[in-house]
């Protein structure tokens, strides 16, 4: 990669350089049938990515306006959502729900822990809701939602899942076609960004529907949206050609080879490989002593929040790492200068998150901490290279 330091982030993250090369690709018109076509093979990969029958929007924007096109497109005003929220990001749906007129209720976890799926069942038993939302990883905690025990429980009571997979597509299983434990327990709507797990530079919004979703846009009528209204969209995803808002021609580009990478390396085999790194990055600093927010069985295979020993300067720290070429994110609310929040998902490789690991040891050495390099790099090699294949 030709990138001058490791963004280690929760998003952006790595780009590598054939989706650079795509991105500096020349700029076309957005109705020109070449780029069309580049455009149409992006599409269909998503569409298999996601494994859905529906419909995927691809447009110029960020997680956050995939998230408002999937909540206007399938709930009216006055309507009613639950949101469950295991963090700072689940929790922005309340204020996008109520900016749009939206009924809003929240089942919320304790920052670190999964939401109680008791306490969902008791709020969806009392309640009538058109949609439940949930946030697949939370890039505030860490923390992964558990879908195999959600999505069921949402469908019992026939509201429709709408799943955030913005730090999660593409490392974490995000299947439209998968019977969630029982027949028809399936997600009804995915939102995500180009940014994240699926390694892109930031600019794209990306919403899948699935027929029950289209099916309940049908119903509403009148959306309060113009860009965000998948209907003005339609035309455009079955042909690019057709003319609504201009496209990010060149991060068209970027993203149908994003996507190329991703199907090729195969779903299966990214699900594990997140999955390794982040079971493997989160044992090598517990070496340090320095301990994940999430407990492992709920921790997100994408990226982890981790809690600062007694005595280390959150700012010192990061800014040390950053004169060092390593890059990580400071954590939210009121963890802030508590912890600090590590990627290690998309185009991250080993090799990189080991060399993170020892930055981030002879970090913690320089600022008067005795911490074991060799015995954190073992750990995490043992971890991420029997797991990973």
């Amino acid at each position: 990669m030709r990138n001058e330091e490791m963004l280690l982030i929760p998003g952006p993250t790595p780009v590598v350089d054939s989706i650079y090369d795509a991105l500096a690709q020349e700029t076309r018109s957005h109705t020109d049938a070449r780029f069309a076509a580049i455009f149409r093979e992006a599409l269909e990969r998503t569409k298999e990515m996601l494994k859905t029958d529906g419909e995927v929007f691809v447009v110029s924007g960020s997680g956050t306006l995939a998230m408002e096109m999937a909540i206007i497109n399938t709930v009216a005003p006055g309507e009613k959502i639950l949101v469950i929220s295991q963090g700072y990001f689940g929790d922005r749906f309340i204020k996008l729900g109520q900016a749009f007129g939206v009924l809003v209720d929240v089942v919320q976890s304790e920052w670190g822990k999964q939401v109680d799926p008791i306490e969902v069942e008791k709020q969806l038993a009392g309640t009538q809701y058109k949609a439940v939302t949930i946030t697949h990883a939370d890039t505030s905690t860490g923390v992964a939602a558990d879908l195999e025990v959600l999505v069921p429980i949402i469908k019992q009571h026939g509201a429709l899942v709408i799943l955030d997979g913005v730090c999660a597509t593409a490392a974490m299983e995000e299947d439209m076609s998968k019977e969630y434990g029982e027949a028809n327990a399936k997600i009804d709507v995915i939102l995500t960004g180009s940014q994240k797990a699926i390694g892109v530079p930031p600019g794209l919004a990306i919403v899948a529907f699935n027929q029950t979703a289209l099916a309940a846009r049908e119903k509403l009528g009148q959306v309060p949206g113009y860009y965000t209204d998948i209907y003005n969209w339609i035309p455009i995803m079955h042909d690019p050609q057709k003319y609504f808002a201009t496209p990010p021609v060149n991060l068209v580009y970027a993203y149908n080879e994003g996507m190329r990478l991703v199907l090729e390396e195969g779903m299966e085999k990214r699900y594990k490989r997140h999955t390794a790194y982040g079971k493997a990055v989160r044992a090598a600093l517990a070496v340090y002593g320095m301990k994940a927010l999430a407990e492992e069985t709920a921790a997100a295979a994408t990226l982890s929040c981790i809690l600062y020993p007694e005595g280390l300067d959150d700012v010192g720290f990061r800014a040390a790492l950053a004169q060092k070429g390593l890059i990580v994110a400071g954590a939210l609310a009121h963890l802030a200068g508590k912890a600090f929040r590590i990627g290690h998902m998309g185009n991250t490789t080993e090799e990189m998150l080991e060399r993170a690991i020892v930055l981030i040891g002879e970090t913690m050495n320089e600022q008067g901490f005795s911490v074991d390099i060799s015995k954190a790099v073992d750990v995490f090699k043992g971890i991420a290279t029997a797991q990973a294949f």
